[in-house]
């Protein structure tokens, strides 16, 4: 494919996979059991530790290098704190409720439970979106054909663990609105954040190139906050612990050897 075929299929993908994972509602007539939802967490949680580490720090280090020299890593230790910081402050302000433990976060409200669970899972999208955008705007600078397709593996790493992250939002919605449709498309809607997020990363990355090793850091921080603060309490290791971190090295693996082999 083309450049700009990589960037456009990039950003379509992760949101239909969140997609297609949601429409798995009309299949299950009842919740998935702990177990899986305890694999499917780990999962993505090793997925995204992995996106963070080969396609954005290391990206990060590299790109400072010519501007930092042997202070290379300031730039992507910087930038993955203010990630972070930056998840905090929405956690504190958008109300939601945590799936599994049942923590409510954010500014007192009086939205209902659905919605409250809606909210928490596109918050942690958000990261997901900047990330890819993040990717193929660096891409896009650098006119690279390699560097598009790493962006391209990072994509389909994302549209990989948003697929079983569709699931884990819709089927318990189903019980929260009692019907299969609405639940369907709070699970499909809470990944749309994420291609209108990778088209602003895109555009901040492609038009301030020095700030590059910064964003992408940025949205390394953002991502490994949101596993530690939400994908790992919510798996329940304590209850399914080989399961979980069976299924955070299967994903780690899995986004690993996409980057290295595409990148």
């Amino acid at each position: 494919m083309s450049n700009t075929a990589l960037t456009i299929v990039g950003f379509l993908i992760i949101f239909a996979a969140t997609t297609a994972g949601a429409a798995l509602v009309f299949l299950f007539r009842k919740e998935i059991s702990g177990k899986l939802n305890t694999l499917f967490l780990g999962f993505a949680s090793g997925v995204m530790v992995a996106a963070s580490v080969w396609s954005l720090l290391i990206p990060s280090i590299d790109g400072a290098g010519e501007s930092f020299g042997k202070f290379s890593f300031v730039p992507a230790a910087v930038g993955f704190i203010l990630g972070g910081l930056f998840l905090l402050i929405i956690d504190k302000l958008v109300p939601h409720i945590h799936g599994g433990t049942g923590t409510e976060e954010g500014i007192h409200n009086h939205l209902n439970k659905p919605l409250k669970l809606f909210l928490a899972v596109t918050i942690h999208n958000i990261p997901e979106g900047l990330a890819v955008g993040f990717a193929f705007g660096a891409a896009a600078v650098s006119g690279d054909h390699g560097a598009y397709a790493a962006a391209f593996g990072l994509a389909v790493g994302m549209a990989i663990q948003n697929f079983p992250e569709g699931a884990a939002i819709s089927l318990p919605m189903k019980n929260a609105t009692g019907s299969k449709f609405k639940a369907f498309l709070y699970g499909s809607g809470s990944g749309a954040v994420e291609p209108v997020f990778a088209v602003i990363g895109y555009f901040l990355a492609s038009n301030l190139t020095s700030a590059q090793p910064w964003l992408l850091s940025f949205a390394a921080g953002a991502m490994v906050f949101v596993v530690v603060e939400d994908l790992i309490p919510d798996a329940r290791l304590s209850e399914h612990s080989h399961l979980g971190t069976w299924g955070a090295m299967i994903g780690f693996v899995l986004m690993m050897t996409l980057d290295v082999a595409l990148g």
